[in-house]
């Protein structure tokens, strides 16, 4: 479904230039569900805008569904941790409003702004609910437009460890109804070892893979109180504390 080949990406030239990512290859299955970590700075957020398609690599080739990528595509949604809401539109609204963009029908918004817990707030605007919220409803826009690929950076970013690990669950459970093909950036290991079926831990900048941890436990009930779970945070904390990681 993804394929990241070689990558690199430079910004800036001469004395600003800066290679935020060098020589990453990545594949993602489809319907494969896969967390990337890896030191601040590093090019993790380079890594999702590359994939699409908002900016060019300097070197390697990405490929979506067999296809190189050479723009932004309708079937790929990219979440960040600010929702950007337009505050002057309702949560149902700010809901469609790619549907609206793309000239798509806005059937099916409701049943999604059922599974994210928005139901009864669809009349609300941005400054009337919480910051978690916010956030289903930025996760709600994307969805509504049917993504065969989820990116998602940061978007559990800086809330209330409660509301982190609700919307957490919902990405799960989002992610066993429609099968969408996702790839989660994120600081925190343990999220990302609850999320991903794959963990991808990256270097320092310039971003290569370090490792690929495999999860089979991802997604399975009670996962993230098993013994399991702690084993696959605990070598990823460890990975990242090593060399090759710091």
């Amino acid at each position: 479904m993804i394929s990241v080949r070689d990558l690199r990406i430079e910004y800036g030239r001469g004395r600003r230039r800066t290679l935020a990512v060098d020589g990453l290859s990545l594949e993602v299955g489809d319907g494969e569900l896969v967390s990337v970590i890896g030191p601040s700075g590093c090019g993790k957020t380079s890594l999702l805008l590359a994939i699409d398609g908002l900016i060019k690599p300097s070197g390697g080739r990405i490929l979506v569904l067999g296809e190189e990528v050479k723009g932004v595509r309708k079937d790929v949604a990219f979440i960040t941790q600010d929702a950007g809401l337009l505050p002057w539109k309702t949560v149902r609204q700010n809901a469609e409003l790619a549907l609206r963009l793309h000239g798509f029908p806005r059937e099916g918004v409701r049943e999604i702004l059922r599974a994210l817990g928005l139901a009864g707030f669809e009349n609300r605007y941005p400054s009337e609910l919480s910051e978690g919220m916010r956030r289903r409803v930025g996760i709600a826009r994307a969805l509504a437009l049917r993504p065969k690929v989820f990116l998602m950076d940061e978007p559990m970013a800086n809330l209330d460890t409660l509301t982190r690990e609700r919307i957490q669950e919902i990405i799960l459970e989002l992610w066993h109804m429609y099968r969408f093909t996702g790839v989660l950036v994120t600081h925190d290991i343990e999220e990302a070892v609850f999320l991903g079926q794959r963990i991808v831990i990256l270097s320092p900048r310039p971003a290569k893979v370090v490792e690929v941890l495999d999860n089979p436990g991802m997604g399975e009930p009670g996962y993230r109180r098993s013994p399991e779970f702690y084993e696959v945070v605990i070598r990823a904390r460890e990975i990242l504390g090593s060399p090759e990681g710091r």
